[in-house]
């Protein structure tokens, strides 16, 4: 499971509202008790937990050495001339009046 990082006497000066059904907030106290934490701290833990793991999946990827090293060869290559892309840029666009 992710690690929280928290920082000391944090100020927290947010608040966010929310509405779930009678089964959700049975759910969510029962795991707060169990974590021995409040529903708020559970709540704001479990939305960190998952926020980190979304973003760290769309700014973060780790590749096997062997991956990596053909990662950066091929990063490493001048680019493909592909005809059709130079011809592609070279058309007046029909966004401007040049």
């Amino acid at each position: 499971m992710a690690q929280i990082e928290r920082t000391p006497r944090e100020t927290k000066a947010a608040r966010r509202n929310l509405r779930v059904s009678e089964r959700d907030d049975a759910l969510i106290c029962e795991a707060a008790a169990l974590a021995g934490t409040s529903v708020s701290e559970f709540m704001v833990d479990s939305a960190k937990v998952r926020a980190q793991m979304l973003l760290a999946d769309r700014t973060q990827f780790s590749l096997p050495r062997p991956a990596w090293d053909e990662l950066q060869r091929m990063l490493d290559e001048p680019p493909r001339v592909i005809a059709e892309l130079e011809r592609l840029v070279r058309t007046p666009s029909v966004f401007t009046d040049e």
